[in-house]
């Protein structure tokens, strides 16, 4: 089945900035979230970040990283990874992907929706979005492009 994937454009706010207002309307509709990274040193950054943020002031979430209960996905209604989903779809049950820093899934359809998330000021994560966009245009998803404006997201496409 065809994902409905989300082109978000950062122009305005990095990363750990935007990423976590975007996580707090996955929450605040009482629903869960995977965050495919493209490595394990953004996996910490935003793991941090996600704890320190001041809006939402409480992204309760989890990663691999983490000892005990926090470590352990199914009990996480956001967990931080660098693996892809598996067969049987999120280990957290999400039903929402946020896929940064340039990283791919083979199991988009395993979401009801994607965020895609790529820094607007590099050129090569631009480039880089623009061929997932083709890619996943090709493969018959439903998609739109976001990008920041001065007063939030604008839908351009």
């Amino acid at each position: 089945m065809p994902a409905e994937i989300g082109f978000y454009h950062l122009t305005r706010m990095a990363l750990d900035q935007a990423l976590p207002k975007l996580l707090g309307r996955v929450l605040a509709a009482e629903g869960r979230a995977m965050v495919l990274c493209g490595g394990p040193e953004r996996l910490a950054a935003l793991d941090d970040a996600l704890w320190i943020c001041p809006d939402p002031d409480w992204l309760p979430h989890g990663a691999p990283r983490h000892a005990g209960p926090l470590g352990e996905a199914a009990l996480q209604p956001i967990w931080l990874t660098t693996e892809d989903a598996a067969a049987e779809g999120a280990p957290n049950g999400a039903r929402f992907l946020f896929l940064v820093d340039g990283a791919e899934s083979a199991r988009l359809d395993a979401f009801d929706r994607v965020f895609d998330l790529f820094d607007g000021n590099d050129e090569s994560a631009v480039a880089a979005a623009r061929q997932r966009w083709r890619v996943a245009k090709a493969a018959g998803h439903s998609l739109s492009y976001w990008q920041q404006g001065p007063r939030g997201w604008e839908k351009k496409a």
